[in-house]
């Protein structure tokens, strides 16, 4: 009996040790387990948020344009047919996450190889476009620039031109129907892809301030012009010569004239009052139109531009030669430049020299 009660305690004991083994055991097996999970879900979301999830199939970078009003469905369908998101699920996941379906934004925007889910929901709700380089140039009236900006931009050419129409708006930039076209200077511009029409007309308003500064406008001044004024006599210069380093001398031949009281004559004024651009040589009928752009009845620059002038052709103006001629035509040899005349009877010579060139060629 003495012998049994000795052994209770140890077993006792035993059991004790090997109960904290087990607790100890089930711990460690439960903090490893845990572990594992957490291993498993950090790199899941890091898989989800960090780590790239863009394909571009045409190269490095892909362009993707989300049209203003969009919502999320939309979103998706732009992106599927873009087929840019390599793991759909993780993207949607971790746009509802991130809240972006209450939160879309217009514009082009550039994805990439290097891109995540995260960089990606980030720069569409942060409406983080990239922008486009706009370019206009060679544009006879405001509604083909209307069609030129609209290729380019969202918005569309007929909220472009409407605005472009509305008197009360021109008006209150300065300009009217006539001179609107002064407004625009031909150059390449940046602008985000979602801007709409009065955006593009701000931005370019923008612009004409920043060209005519006071320097330029006192140059005006000294030649006895506005810079609409300036504007519609480089419209007609560019009409008469493609050649930039003529251009000059041709505007010092328009200021003689217009110094001198005279009409100014000019040709290009007379294709754009009869609106047809297929006029290759101007005849004697074509000088009867009645218009205010016929500067054949007229004295003075016409109501307005021609077309929308070049930056060259402004400049020519601004910086016209100061020369005694106050006739040019064409050269003969249609190389593109012309003969400049003091005299009524030297250029009835160049005149007859050309005019012989078009009847060899069989121009009309």
């Amino acid at each position: 009996m003495i012998k049994i009660q000795t052994k209770l305690p140890n077993e006792r004991k035993n059991k004790k040790k090997n109960s904290k083994k087990r607790t100890r055991f089930i711990v460690i097996l439960v903090f490893d387990i845990l572990m594992v999970f957490a291993l498993a879900f950090g790199y899941w979301l890091y898989r989800t948020l960090l780590s790239p999830n863009v394909q571009t199939p045409t190269g490095t970078e892909t362009a993707i344009y989300i049209p203003t009003g969009s919502d999320y469905n939309q979103v998706k369908a732009i992106l599927k047919e873009a087929n840019v998101i390599i793991n759909e699920k993780s993207f949607y996941w971790v746009a509802q996450k991130k809240k972006y379906p209450e939160n879309i934004r217009p514009g082009r925007y550039i994805v990439d190889n290097t891109m995540s889910n995260n960089d990606i929901i980030n720069m569409l709700r942060g409406g983080l476009q990239s922008p486009i380089r706009v370019t206009f140039n060679n544009i006879r009236d405001v509604d083909m620039l209307a069609g030129r900006i609209a290729s380019q931009i969202e918005a569309d050419s007929i909220s472009i031109s409407n605005l472009l129409h509305d008197n009360q708006y021109i008006n209150q930039l300065g300009f009217n129907s006539y001179t609107i076209p002064a407004l625009f200077l031909p150059d390449t511009y940046e602008f985000y892809w979602s801007t709409d029409a009065e955006g593009f007309v701000v931005r370019m308003f923008q612009e004409y301030n920043k060209f005519w500064t006071n320097e330029r406008i006192q140059q005006a001044q000294a030649k006895g012009l506005t810079p609409i004024q300036v504007s519609t006599l480089a419209s007609i210069v560019n009409k008469e010569t493609n050649m930039s380093n003529e251009m000059p001398r041709v505007a010092g031949v328009y200021l003689n004239r217009l110094k001198s009281n005279w009409l100014l004559q000019a040709d290009p004024t007379l294709v754009f009052a009869w609106n047809d651009f297929t006029i290759k040589r101007v005849l004697d009928r074509h000088k009867e139109i009645e218009s205010p752009y016929n500067t054949y009845k007229y004295a003075g620059l016409p109501p307005g531009p021609i077309c929308i002038p070049s930056i060259a052709a402004i400049k020519a103006v601004l910086n016209a030669e100061d020369h005694h001629y106050y006739y040019f035509c064409a050269k003969e040899d249609f190389s593109g430049y012309h003969n400049f005349a003091k005299t009524l009877a030297e250029h009835n010579r160049n005149a007859a020299k050309y005019q012989q060139a078009l009847n060899q060629r069989g121009i009309k």
